[in-house]
C-alpha cells in the first residue's frame, strides 16, 4: 500500500540432501505469496520452482558464500543451473567478487548442459548468461549503498527488472575489507546494547559513548542541550581513575580508550562532529581498536610477568583470564581476516573447477615466506643466520621477508619489515635479554595484505607468538626452527629446576603448534622427542655458512699484533656470548690448568656478555685476551689467525661458530653434548671431549698446542669438509622444506596444556 516501495525479503532455503543453506533475494511478492514461499523454502528445488511459476523476480545472494559453512563447489554448480541472477555482494571479499565475475564470464550453453547432465537438474532459462546485480548486504547501517545496482532510465519496478533481465544493469561497489566487516560487527553490537540498555540519554554526556556513537551509528544522536554540553566538557577534563594492578579489564579499557581519544586530534574531531570529509572510518576504527588493545595488553603483560617472576601463580591465572577477555575485544578482526582468507581460497577452488583445472596465471604464484623472529639486529648466531638468509634469498630472487620488532627503530632494509614494539620486558636474571611485545593485530593485517603463502618462526618469543597468531588466523602453513636451548639457559642462569621445567612446558607447547619443526642436529631432535614433541613434526635440516667469507686466506698478522699476540704463540680462540650457559667457567678452569702445566698458549675470547667481568678477573694472572665483539673482516681474520678453536658449550643446538672456524682452516674442540659434536669429523677436523670436564678439555687443548703438524692437518681437513657445507646449498634445501609444508588450515592454538602445567606447579606450591 506504500507508494514507491518494493516488497523484498532475503529468504534462507536449503539443499534437502545435506541442509546446506542458500540465501535468495525475492522481490515484488504479496503477503499470500510470502506465506507460500516460507513453506517452500525448506527445499531449494521446490522453492525455486515456485518463484519461477509465480513470475517473482529473484537473485541468488552471494553464491560463493554458504551461511552455515556447508557450501561446496558442487553446490555452486547447482546454483549456476537454478538461478540466472547472481549477486555481487558488498560484504564479501574483493577477490571473491572478482572470481565470481570470472566464472560468469566463461559460462557457455555447452558447460551448462554438462552440469545439467552431471546433477540431473533442468537449468533455468538462459542459465549460461548470468545477470549480475550488486547489494551492500549491510546489517549495521554503516555501509548502506556502498554497493548498489543501477538501471539507467528506469523509472519504476517493472523497468528496473526489465533492465536487469535484459543485461542493462550497472553495478557499483566499494571494495569491502576485514576492517569494514569488523566495524559492522562492532556497530551491530553497539547498536543492540545502546537500545537494550537505553544509552541514548548518556551519549552526549560521556566521551567514550559519544565517540562510539559517532563511529558506529549512521545517524548519531542529535546535538545535545547546553547542560549536556557542559557535562561533556567537564568529562573531557576529567581522567578516569583506576587503582594500580586491581582494575577490571572494562575499567582499564575505558580509561585507555578515553586517553586515546583525548590525545588524538582526529578522534576528537570524530567525537565532536561525526564523519569528517575524507575520513575512512573503517580504518580509523581499526587503528583505534588496535592501539587500545595494545595499551591494555601492555598493562596485562606487566602484571603477568610480575606474578610469574614472583611465583604468585593463582594471581597469574586471573591475568591470563583477563588476556582471554582482551582477545575477545579484537576477535571481530581475527575472525574477519580468517573469513576473508577462506573466501579467497574457496573462490579459487570454484574458479578452478569451472575452468576445468586451467588455473589463471594470476593464481600461479611463487612461495612467499614471512620469517618471524625476535632477534635480527643483535649480535648472535640466529641473527647472523637470518641476515645471511635474507641476502641470499634476494640474490636467488626468492620472495622472503623478515618480520620482526626492533628495540630501536633501524634503517629500512629490503626484505625486512620492522614493527615498533608496543612495550618492553626485561628478565632480571638476564638483563641483556629484552622481550619486545609486538603489535600483533598490525602484523596480522600486514601478512593479510602481503598475501604470504607460508609463515616460518625463528624464535618462540613474543614475535614468534605473533607469527603463530598470524598463521592460524590466515590459515597458512606454519613451521619453526628450534635454534636455541632456552630451558637449559634458564637452568644455567637461575639454577632453578622449576624454571627449567616451566620453560620446557612452554617450548613443547609452542613447537607442537607447528606443522613442521626444523632442528639443526640429531641430538636436538632426540631431546625434543624425549620431552614429548610429536616425532612426525621433526625434520633435521642442513645448515651451512658463507664459505667465501670464512676462509684461511683471511688471516691477518696485523690483527694478532693489535691484540699483543706474538707470531710464535699458539692462539686458542673462543667466539660467542660470554655467559655461564656457554660453560665458560669450564674453559676458564681448563685454561688455568693448561698454563700450570707449562704450556704457553694464548686464550683469546671474542664476544661479550654478563660473565665477561668475572671471567677476566679469574684469568687476570694469565695472558688471556678479551677483544669484545668483532665484526666483518676483523672477525673473519680472527678465526683464520687462530691455531685452534675451543667451544665448551653443552646447550647449543647447532653452533655456527664451529663451522666458521673449520671453514677458516682452524681445528676445533667441542663437547659431546649438543649440536656442535655433529658438525665436525672427530679426530680429523677436531676433537670431541666429555662435557663439563675441565681436565679433559685441558688435555685436548694441550694435544693441539703441542703438535703444529696435527693442527695444520686438521685445519686442512676442516676446510675441505666445509666445502660441502656452503650456505647456498643449505638455504635451497630449507626453501624446499618451506614450500613442501602442508596447507591444511589449523585452528587457533590451544594454551590449555601450558596453563595446566602452571596449575600443577601452583598446587604443588
Amino acid at each position: 500500500h506504500l507508494p514507491n516501495t518494493i516488497s523484498g525479503c532475503e529468504y534462507t532455503t536449503y539443499f534437502p540432501e545435506d541442509r546446506c543453506k542458500v540465501h535468495v533475494l525475492v522481490y515484488g511478492f504479496t503477503e499470500a505469496q510470502h506465506e507460500d514461499i516460507s513453506k517452500a523454502r525448506e527445499n531449494i528445488y521446490d522453492f525455486t520452482a515456485y518463484l519461477n511459476a509465480q513470475g517473482l523476480q529473484h537473485i541468488c545472494a552471494h553464491p560463493f558464500f554458504g551461511p552455515n559453512e556447508l557450501l561446496t563447489v558442487e553446490h555452486v554448480e547447482k546454483l549456476a543451473l537454478l538461478y540466472r541472477n547472481w549477486e555481487w555482494n558488498g560484504d564479501q571479499s574483493p577477490e571473491m567478487n572478482r572470481m565470481l565475475r570470472q566464472v560468469v564470464a566463461q559460462l557457455t550453453p555447452e558447460k551448462i548442459d554438462t552440469l545439467a547432465d552431471k546433477h540431473g537438474i533442468v537449468p533455468c532459462a538462459g542459465a549460461w548468461k548470468k545477470n549480475i546485480t550488486a547489494g551492500s548486504d549491510d546489517h549495521s547501517s554503516l555501509h548502506l549503498a556502498d554497493a548498489y545496482t543501477e538501471v539507467p532510465g528506469a523509472t519504476g519496478f517493472d523497468e528496473l527488472w526489465a533492465g536487469i533481465n535484459g543485461g542493462a544493469a550497472r553495478i557499483h561497489g566499494k571494495p569491502s575489507s576485514p576492517q569494514s566487516f569488523s566495524r559492522n560487527v562492532y556497530g551491530i553490537a553497539y547498536q543492540f546494547y545502546k537500545s537494550k540498555l537505553g544509552l541514548d540519554r548518556h551519549v552526549n554526556k560521556d566521551i567514550l559513548l559519544r565517540f562510539l556513537d559517532r563511529a558506529l551509528v549512521t545517524r548519531p544522536e542529535a546535538a545535545e542541550s547546553w547542560s549536556a554540553r557542559l557535562q561533556l566538557a567537564m568529562a573531557r577534563r576529567r581522567r578516569t581513575k583506576t587503582s594500580a594492578g586491581k582494575e577490571s579489564l572494562v575499567t582499564l579499557a575505558r580509561a585507555e580508550a578515553e586517553a586515546l581519544i583525548r590525545r588524538d586530534a582526529d578522534l576528537l574531531r570524530i567525537m565532536e562532529h561525526g564523519r569528517t570529509e575524507g575520513a575512512d572510518l573503517d580504518r580509523v576504527w581499526f587503528d583505534f581498536m588496535n592501539e587500545l588493545s595494545n595499551e591494555v595488553l601492555m598493562h596485562l603483560g606487566n602484571h603477568v610477568l610480575d606474578r610469574l617472576l614472583h611465583a604468585r601463580l593463582f594471581e597469574l591465572f586471573e591475568s591470563l583470564a583477563s588476556g582471554g577477555a582482551l582477545y575477545a575485544m579484537v576477535t571481530p578482526y581475527f575472525f574477519a581476516y580468517s573469513h576473508y582468507v577462506q573466501e579467497r581460497k574457496f573462490s579459487r577452488d570454484v574458479l578452478d573447477r569451472f575452468l576445468d583445472g586451467q588455473t589463471p596465471d594470476e593464481f600461479v604464484t611463487c612461495p612467499r615466506v614471512a620469517h618471524f623472529t625476535d632477534t635480527y639486529a643483535e649480535v648472535n648466531g640466529v641473527a647472523r643466520t637470518l641476515q645471511q638468509q635474507r641476502a641470499l634469498a634476494q640474490r636467488l630472487n626468492k620472495d622472503y621477508t623478515i618480520v620482526t620488532s626492533f628495540d630501536e627503530h633501524q634503517p629500512d632494509e629490503r626484505g625486512v619489515r620492522q614493527f615498533d614494539p608496543i612495550g618492553r620486558f626485561t628478565v632480571p636474571e638476564y638483563p641483556e635479554l629484552k622481550l619486545l611485545a609486538p603489535p600483533v593485530l598490525s602484523m596480522v593485517d600486514y601478512c593479510y595484505r602481503e598475501g604470504f603463502s607460508h609463515i616460518h618462526i625463528a624464535t618462540p618469543g613474543p614475535v614468534g607468538l605473533a607469527g603463530l597468531a598470524a598463521a592460524r588466523t590466515l590459515r597458512l602453513p606454519v613451521s619453526a626452527t628450534y635454534h636455541t636451548a632456552f630451558p637449559q639457559y634458564a637452568k644455567a642462569l637461575t639454577d632453578d629446576a622449576y624454571v627449567e621445567d616451566l620453560a620446557w612446558r612452554y617450548m613443547i607447547w609452542f613447537y607442537d603448534q607447528m606443522d613442521k619443526v626444523f632442528v639443526p642436529s640429531k641430538a636436538t631432535a632426540a631431546e625434543l622427542l624425549e620431552k614429548g614433541l610429536n616425532p612426525e613434526k621433526i625434520v633435521v635440516y642442513p645448515r651451512g655458512i658463507n664459505i667465501d667469507r670464512f676462509h684461511p686466506g683471511k688471516a691477518d698478522p696485523a690483527l694478532r699484533a693489535r691484540f699483543g699476540i706474538k707470531d710464535d704463540e699458539v692462539m686458542l680462540l673462543y667466539v660467542g656470548r660470554v655467559s655461564r650457559e656457554k660453560n665458560l667457567h669450564v674453559l676458564t678452569e681448563a685454561y688455568r690448568q693448561l698454563r700450570s702445566d707449562g704450556l704457553h698458549a694464548r686464550l683469546v675470547v671474542t664476544g661479550d656478555g654478563p660473565y665477561r667481568a668475572e671471567m677476566e678477573a679469574e684469568l687476570a694472572s694469565t695472558p688471556a685476551v678479551f677483544t669484545g665483539y668483532l665484526e666483518g673482516e676483523d672477525l673473519t681474520a680472527m678465526y683464520a689467525n687462530a691455531d685452534a678453536f675451543v667451544f665448551p658449550s653443552t646447550t647449543d643446538t647447532f653452533g655456527n661458530v664451529v663451522l666458521e672456524a673449520q671453514a677458516s682452516g682452524t681445528p676445533v674442540i667441542v663437547t659431546d653434548q649438543g649440536g656442535p659434536a655433529e658438525n665436525l669429523l672427530p679426530d680429523k677436523t677436531g676433537l670431541v671431549v666429555p662435557a663439563n670436564n675441565p681436565v679433559a678439555l685441558a688435555e685436548a687443548m694441550a694435544t693441539l698446542v703441542r703438535s703444529r703438524m696435527l693442527r695444520e692437518a686438521m685445519g686442512t681437513a676442516g676446510r675441505a669438509y666445509m666445502e660441502t657445507r656452503g650456505f647456498g646449498q643449505a638455504f635451497e634445501t630449507l626453501w624446499a622444506l618451506y614450500t613442501a609444508s602442508s596447507d591444511t588450515p589449523k585452528p587457533m592454538p590451544d594454551a590449555a596444556p601450558f596453563v595446566a602445567g602452571l596449575a600443577k606447579h601452583a598446587m604443588a606450591s
